[in-house]
């Protein structure tokens, strides 16, 4: 007669499975999921969190669309803040490759199911390392040390008793990879195909239904610790008003969760232990990907030493339900910490309708990088993209971005104040710079000093610390903007004496060393957003590089640059933001 693994044994039996797998702790011992895994389990000192920021990990059933990138893009930036800081930061992105879209891709494909997973996780590899992701891990649902891991939380969730069988019956979407009960779908008629489907009213995805019998997560034990987590950490979910969608959901009640499906149907995916008749249910092991990089489970004393408990997670907001109720249902359950901060952005449309692959409405994301450049493209996603309401993807706006914002703000002041030839800007940082603050007070320059440069750092950086790069883009606008007015009304072309080269007078020292103060600090603060081109800025400025972290973005704070370290060419051909092309 077949046994259906722990649930179903007697807790003795349980246990003393348990332990065997948690080890003793005289010795070095191996997990037996954790086949690779070695750890001495004596007590070693405690090492200092990183911070750790990742990624959703995506699915490779399909090629990325420029949703894929906007969140790679976003979560870069808030790890690359970080270590502006002076923080140790990891980020963590990846791929999704187990369950039944996945399987029916590569069958539809004519590719085993691993070859197939291969071939897409390269694509999203290339797709970072051609937007210059940072990322100091890239996860595979389909690497050894993930399946481990996830089997090793299965056990420990079935000797907590949470892990029960049953008939589940319901309707199941193999493109959301979730059940949906009937209040939650619609029937409805499929324009391009006459056909009557039904369908998940959340998300439009067609739904099939699915009788069968399973594991289920005892979600519904956890709904009050849910309720109480949520109203001792309001700010957990940002933007605010999906917090609250998400306690509505959590106070309607939950369902106790089905957490694996019959191998007959599913076959690619990690069995259940001792089970090789149920498959785990595809979000209990994608969600585990966050903790697998961070070492779970985890040796004595190095249970930080990865970077958990995150930071803060990057999501869509068509994953909130799966983050943030059943991850962090799973993570009380396994008795481990919860995420601090998890950021949900909206969605792009394009021509204010959502993007479809079916339609043929999307955007390549390899072919937007190759026509603007990675620094361009980073940018307009971080100014333009929507965190509370969708964005609207257009050609039109990146040019107009590119023309009025790249090009004629910042790369025109960045050539006018680097290439003037009767100022030099090391000599005004040298006679200027060493001026104590109170020279500042009142006088030429005293209200640009005091009302932008002096606060407008501070302003940025606490944008960047609620997890708002776009607000932190548009002040460091702001900032250059505001560089450019001062310069233009203080007009120093027409204030230069006639004293020798370099040496133009006071008042002239005094707006190109304002001036270039203002380039040098937006330069460090834009190095999240625009790595290559940040760089050379800096480079152009002479900024050393040990100088180019947030210590040294305050006005006075670093008096040894102004001698470019690379030749600034012509006005157009060493341009930071050439002009653009025209298209005919």
């Amino acid at each position: 007669m077949h046994t259906r693994g722990l649930a179903s044994a007697p807790r003795s039996a349980a246990l003393q499975q348990a332990r065997s797998w948690t080890g003793s702790r005289r010795a070095p011992w191996t997990c037996s999921a954790c086949r690779n895994r070695q750890f001495a389990t004596q007590t070693t000192p405690q090492q200092k969190k990183p911070y750790y920021i990742t990624t959703p990990i995506f699915y490779v059933n399909a090629a990325p669309h420029v949703g894929h990138l906007y969140t790679l893009v976003l979560t870069d930036i808030l790890k690359r803040w970080r270590v502006l800081k002076g923080q140790t930061a990891l980020l963590c992105t990846g791929t999704d490759e187990h369950g039944l879209k996945v399987q029916r891709a590569a069958a539809k494909a004519g590719v085993e199911p691993k070859l197939f997973c291969d071939k897409g996780a390269d694509v999203f590899k290339q797709l970072a390392a051609k937007a210059l992701i940072s990322n100091d891990h890239f996860v595979r649902t389909t690497d050894l040390d993930h399946k481990d891991a996830v089997a090793y939380a299965w056990f420990l969730l079935q000797e907590k008793g949470l892990v029960y069988t049953k008939k589940h019956e319901g309707w199941y979407s193999v493109t959301d990879e979730a059940f949906y009960p009937q209040s939650q779908v619609k029937l409805h008629l499929d324009p391009p195909t006459g056909r009557k489907i039904m369908t998940s009213i959340e998300t439009g995805s067609e739904v099939e239904w699915s009788s069968e019998e399973n594991y289920h997560f005892r979600l519904s034990d956890f709904r009050d610790k849910l309720l109480q987590f949520y109203s001792e950490h309001p700010e957990w979910i940002t933007p605010a008003h999906r917090m609250k969608e998400v306690v509505q959901q959590v106070e309607a009640g939950l369902e106790d969760l089905s957490i694996s499906r019959p191998s007959e149907r599913l076959t690619w995916g990690i069995r259940v232990p001792q089970d090789e008749s149920q498959t785990m249910y595809v979000w209990l092991d994608a969600l585990m990907n966050y903790v697998t990089k961070a070492g779970f489970p985890w040796a004595p004393g190095r249970d930080h030493a990865g970077g958990w408990p995150a930071d803060c997670h990057v999501i869509g907001k068509d994953i909130v339900r799966f983050h943030c109720i059943y991850w962090p249902a799973f993570l009380m359950a396994l008795g481990l910490p919860l995420p601090k901060r998890i950021l949900t952005h909206a969605h792009w449309t394009l021509g204010g309708s959502k993007m479809s692959k079916s339609t043929g409405r999307v955007v390549d994301p390899f072919l937007a990088l190759d026509r603007y450049g990675p620094d361009v493209m980073r940018c307009y996603l971080a100014h333009d993209g929507g965190i509370q309401d969708d964005a609207n993807y257009d050609n039109v706006h990146i040019i107009k971005m590119y023309n009025n914002f790249l090009w004629a703000q910042l790369g025109n002041l960045v050539s006018r104040i680097t290439r003037g030839k009767k100022w030099s800007v090391r000599g005004a940082v040298e006679r200027i710079g060493p001026l104590p603050a109170s020279e500042w007070v009142e006088g030429p320059g005293s209200r640009f000093y005091n009302n932008t440069l002096s606060f407008m750092p501070s302003n940025i950086a606490d944008a960047f610390d609620a997890h708002d790069p776009r607000s932190a883009i548009r002040l460091i606008a702001d900032l250059v903007r505001s560089s450019n007015q001062y310069v233009q009304m203080s007009e120093p072309w027409n204030k230069i004496l006639p004293y020798g080269p370099g040496e133009p007078g006071e008042e002239v020292d005094r707006i190109v060393y304002l001036a270039a103060e203002s380039l040098r600090m937006a330069g460090i603060l834009l190095q999240p957003y625009m790595p290559n081109k940040a760089k050379t800025m800096l480079d152009q400025l002479g900024v050393h590089e040990t100088r180019r972290t947030f210590e040294y973005c305050g006005v006075g704070l670093d008096l040894d640059y102004g001698t470019p370290k690379v030749d600034l060419g012509t006005k157009y051909e060493g341009a930071l933001f050439p002009p653009l092309p025209s298209e005919e």
